[in-house]
């Protein structure tokens, strides 16, 4: 788990409001509050929408999250590494 491996899962796009630019990484429950550094804690947020939400939940903020984080498969990293999966390999990968 790293920065680079959470803004990839997001596919580098706010999981609050969809832009693509000044991007960081937010605590969805945040640490001073309990949240740990974990893959379902974690979300890629632009850097307006994390101020706006602060020290809160995304409940309290009014925010709703594109997706829910959760630990990525290997798949997600294959598809991302190597683009387009050759049909061949599917059933070797569970696709």
């Amino acid at each position: 788990m790293s920065r680079k491996n959470i803004l990839r899962r997001d596919n580098h796009r706010c999981q609050y409001c969809g832009v693509t630019s000044n991007l960081t990484v937010d605590h969805v429950l945040p640490k001073s509050r309990g949240g740990e550094d974990s893959w379902e804690n974690l979300t890629t947020a632009c850097i307006k929408c994390n101020n706006k939400k602060g020290n809160r939940t995304p409940e309290e903020a009014k925010f709703e999250l594109m997706n829910i984080p959760k630990r990525p498969s290997h798949i997600t990293f294959i598809k991302n590494f190597a683009g387009r999966i050759d049909d061949g390999w599917k059933p070797y990968l569970y696709m």
